[in-house]
């Protein structure tokens, strides 16, 4: 095999996947199997891969996905322990109501609270004006992006907090569902956009309140 070809080898998206693999078989062993390390690590991959629009880091956006996957698993399973609330914001692509309101909790809240979203049907990206008027408080999400809806996550939540995305949730008794209704920031002028910000702000202080008072 020339080098290039031996190159191209250990680039390929299954050698790459492979490797997070075993990073992540490492990191959670005694905790998830190998078998169920690499099924999620490959099902994060395809996941995201339906609806990514740039393909170049998608492997190491996967093993992100799936390391916050294995964490959520291991959680609803006892296996890490939860010092502080879970909260878990859904909507429907994950592009903007729910990633404001994720970035808002954790600006808010600090390390009293730990924050995860996800979308129904997850968009490309995160709306270029949600991240705009999010940067315009001090909010950067640039490393965010839009993650699909998986059962994992929700078993390990305290809170879930769906924003338009209908029935899409799975419910389990012993969490707390709150229904925000909110305007969709993708059908809106700059203006509105900043007002669903503002409205989701208040929102979240009286959640935080409730969850983790300081």
């Amino acid at each position: 095999m020339s080098s290039r070809r031996g190159q191209e080898a250990l680039l390929s998206p299954d050698s790459v996947l492979h490797r997070a693999s075993e990073r992540l078989a490492h990191q959670f062993i005694g905790m998830v199997s190998e078998e169920t390390v690499d099924r999620v690590v490959f099902e994060s991959y395809t996941a995201l891969g339906r609806t990514a629009s740039v393909h170049t880091h998608l492997a190491s956006l996967a093993e992100k996905f799936a390391r916050d996957r294995l964490t959520a698993l291991a959680q609803s399973r006892g296996l890490i322990v939860k010092n502080v609330p879970e909260v878990l914001f859904v909507c429907v692509q994950n592009s903007g109501r729910s990633q404001m309101a994720a970035a808002l909790t954790r600006q808010l809240a600090g390390d009293r609270v730990h924050v995860r979203s996800a979308g129904s049907q997850p968009g490309e990206r995160i709306l270029p004006d949600v991240a705009f008027v999010l940067s315009e408080i001090g909010l950067d999400v640039t490393d965010e992006f839009p993650k699909p809806l998986t059962d994992d996550v929700v078993r390990a939540a305290d809170a879930v907090v769906t924003m338009g995305c209908g029935d899409a949730c799975p419910l389990y008794p012993g969490k707390r569902y709150l229904d925000w209704q909110l305007e969709d920031p993708s059908e809106l002028d700059l203006d509105g956009v900043r007002r669903v910000r503002d409205d989701i702000r208040i929102r979240v202080e009286q959640l935080v309140s409730e969850l983790a008072p300081s």
